[in-house]
């Protein structure tokens, strides 16, 4: 097996768990009576952002490693993604969000070459 392979399911494995172990974690350490949702929706949250970056990063990769000038517009995806979510709590968004962001560094990049 190619190693690259190997290195690139640890690492899309091991963000996956941690997206959907620590929001958990994080809940039962500060959990309040003020908070009205339930384990079950904070569990479903967190496995549409595990999702949606484990996608990301499996679907991004093969790219980069062809054509590398894909790269940043790849990052400025992923960081808007990760902080819309943190932002909004929102999928839906934070993928909307993300595809624009890519989208329009990919435009801006392919201007200025």
């Amino acid at each position: 097996m190619n190693t690259q392979v190997l290195l690139l399911g640890i690492v899309v494995g091991t963000a996956n768990f941690l997206f959907r172990y620590l929001p958990l974690r994080l809940k039962k350490k500060q959990q309040t009576s003020s908070m009205q949702r339930g384990i079950t929706a904070l569990l479903l949250d967190s496995i549409g952002i595990a999702s949606i970056c484990a996608l990301l990063v499996v679907s991004s990769v093969p790219d980069i490693q062809h054509s590398p000038g894909k790269l940043i517009p790849t990052l400025v995806g992923f960081g808007v993604l990760g902080a819309t979510f943190y932002k909004t709590r929102s999928i839906i968004l934070s993928t909307l969000l993300s595809a624009l962001g890519y989208g329009v560094t990919w435009k801006i990049l392919m201007v200025a070459m």
